[in-house]
């Protein structure tokens, strides 16, 4: 063999062996099952997109439950994060623990190169956040956040229209409606109310839990663009059973043009994940997450609609979504839903509705955050 055609075949292996890696299932562990969304991934029926190869949990009866219920391989069990990481060599990790335990998981997984997922919101504070952003640069990781709302084809359709100024005017004002009747009322999992109800593990109450949802949607329909101020309040209304932390908040975002207005609750009397986007002439309501009214003009009638994945190209599926995003058949644009520039921001608007709350003022993000403010 001549030298150039030795070289023309290692080239040859080279691209051969790329092709064949980008053709591959995404080799995924699990950090954590406490969160009572772990089932999403633990039961997920086989798919060509993932495999899992790990499962890290410490908690021994529910690491039996998960087996049990899932039918899950006692083998791809593991107590020790490190050692799970180094054995399996996972391309990714996504964490069903604590939102305490967001940071740990990224501290572990991003000098080992390994992308990870996180539960929303990102992290319990802006000082994790920033420690999680700083690896994930340094070490050239995807960190994404995952919501359920952002599986609706109703929100991606409503972001649509909001930002048509042909069909709403653009967006002034929006009202977020996220929660449901409370974690203990609908019957979660102990392992996971024992953190949700902790204000050092999930970083507060309803306000974290159901606050995140629509400070992620506004910071995604304002294309990244960060806020002027944070004002909220935050509530007790049932002592009895959360008495560590809020079960209910309203957190209003302020923005030079545009307002939203976050209601986020353990109190609700049934589970909602809806919002009212209002523009110049026109609105968007959206009702679940693939109905919604509509009403384009002053003039004209509000009409109803709904839209399926069909009509409106969507990810439905998390895991598959982060197995494109490491394949690079998408690419991630900072404001976007699973993005870690718009979690951060996320986890500032929190960070500022909680000293809010507990002041009773108004929190310009210029002087909270004065390397990021307005």
């Amino acid at each position: 063999m001549t030298k150039a055609g030795f070289i023309y075949f290692l080239l040859l292996l080279f691209y051969t062996g790329a092709a064949t890696a980008q053709t591959q299932p995404v080799r995924l562990a699990v950090a954590g099952i406490s969160h009572g969304h772990s089932g999403w991934i633990l039961g997920r029926k086989p798919q060509n997109d993932i495999k899992l190869v790990g499962v890290y949990e410490t908690d021994r009866a529910l690491v039996q439950r998960a087996i049990q219920k899932n039918g899950i391989s006692e083998k791809l069990m593991y107590n020790n994060l490190e050692k799970m990481l180094d054995e399996v060599k996972p391309e990714a990790v996504v964490a069903f623990g604590s939102i305490y335990d967001h940071l740990s998981v990224v501290q572990a997984c991003a000098p080992r190169g390994i992308h990870v997922m996180v539960e929303k919101p990102l992290a319990v504070s802006v000082e994790h956040a920033l420690q999680m952003d700083s690896l994930a640069k340094k070490y050239n990781i995807h960190l994404l956040t995952n919501y359920e709302t952002s599986w609706y084809p109703a929100t991606e359709k409503a972001g649509q229209l909001v930002n048509d100024s042909n069909a709403t005017g653009g967006l002034v004002k929006a009202v977020f409606h996220h929660g449901h009747e409370g974690p203990k009322e609908i019957g979660v999992g102990k392992e996971f109310l024992d953190w949700l109800t902790n204000p050092v593990l999930n970083g507060g109450g309803a306000v974290i839990d159901f606050g995140c949802y629509g400070a992620n949607l506004m910071t995604w329909l304002m294309k990244g663009a960060q806020p002027v101020s944070v004002t909220a309040t935050t509530r007790q209304f049932k002592p009895d059973i959360y008495p560590k932390v809020d079960d209910d908040a309203v957190i209003i975002v302020q923005y030079p043009d545009a307002e939203a207005i976050i209601q986020a609750s353990w109190n609700w009397p049934y589970s909602r994940k809806d919002m009212e986007l209002y523009g110049k002439t026109g609105y968007v309501i959206t009702i679940d997450n693939t109905r919604m009214r509509i009403k384009q003009k002053r003039d004209q009638p509000e009409y109803s609609a709904r839209y399926t994945s069909k009509e409106v190209p969507v990810y439905e599926d998390p895991f598959t979504y982060l197995a494109d995003v490491i394949r690079k058949k998408i690419t991630l644009h900072d404001h976007d839903l699973y993005a870690l520039q718009n979690n951060i921001t996320v986890v500032k608007i929190l960070e500022a509705a909680k000293r809010s709350a507990q002041t009773g003022k108004t929190v310009f993000f210029s002087s909270l955050y004065p390397k990021q403010g307005q």
